[in-house]
């Protein structure tokens, strides 16, 4: 009975290894994710076309000159508010920006001296020396660099601005046309979405001097028959703006 017995067992063993190696064991289960992971977001992409608004807070100084004798340099400071149009190259994965911008803005910047000042230059008794700009227009390069959503810039270029003189009174505006200068600065920047942007600038514009002969529109040569006067503009910006970007 018990080889009998043995043979059995020794085949029920042999056939339970046969069903046993059939079995698909179960797949190991995935490394548990950590409950406070969150996945890397993509760099932002900053290349594009864009268009914006800004407006913003100008101070500056102005100063008239006239055979030696100068009024010094008086404030000049007013709101200005315009738009924007500009273009970045945003090389994906770099940080590094590149870049144009313009910009033109309504100006209400104005300053004038006492008249102690002006009476000075030889102009009428209790006449004050005053300038100002209605507009100002900027074509600038940026460079920066971007810590995804926020972007550190730079920005220099060219200025063009309106250039106004009056005496006060009677403060009857002349213009002696649109002058050439230029203008540095910078700012940040900070993206909401891939398309709308918000930024904080400074901007220093110089505007350079206006020389006025004899018989021309400065009114304080006019006054005095002097043979040359000047006058000069510049101003610091401080300015806000939204932009729309449409990408590449």
């Amino acid at each position: 009975m018990k080889p009998i017995v043995v043979a059995i067992l020794l085949s029920l063993v042999s056939a339970g290894g046969a069903v046993a190696a059939d079995i698909e064991l179960p797949a190991p289960l995935p490394p548990r994710t950590p409950a406070n992971y969150y996945p890397a977001a993509a760099p932002l992409d900053w290349g594009g076309v864009y268009i914006g608004i800004n407006g913003g807070y100008g101070f500056g100084g102005s100063n008239w000159t006239n055979a030696g004798v100068s009024t010094g340099t008086f404030s000049t400071n007013g709101y200005l508010v315009g738009g924007t149009l500009g273009i970045n190259y945003a090389p994906i994965g770099s940080g590094f920006l590149f870049g144009a911008e313009g910009d033109f803005d309504w100006s209400g910047v104005n300053g004038r001296s006492s008249a102690a000042a002006c009476a000075g230059l030889g102009v009428p008794a209790g006449a004050a020396c005053q300038t100002k700009s209605d507009w100002l227009s900027t074509l600038r390069g940026r460079a920066g660099y971007a810590f995804n959503r926020i972007l550190i810039f730079a920005t220099a270029g060219a200025a063009i601005g309106d250039f106004q003189v009056a005496l006060n009174p009677p403060a009857t505006f002349l213009s002696v046309g649109p002058q050439l200068g230029w203008t540095a600065g910078g700012g940040v920047e900070f993206a909401f979405t891939d398309s709308l942007t918000a930024k904080v600038e400074y901007l220093y514009v110089a505007l350079g001097t206006v020389s006025c002969p004899a018989g021309t529109s400065c009114p304080a040569a006019n006054a005095v028959g002097a043979s040359t006067a000047s006058v000069s503009l510049t101003e610091s910006l401080v300015r806000a703006g939204v932009n729309y970007k449409f990408s590449w």
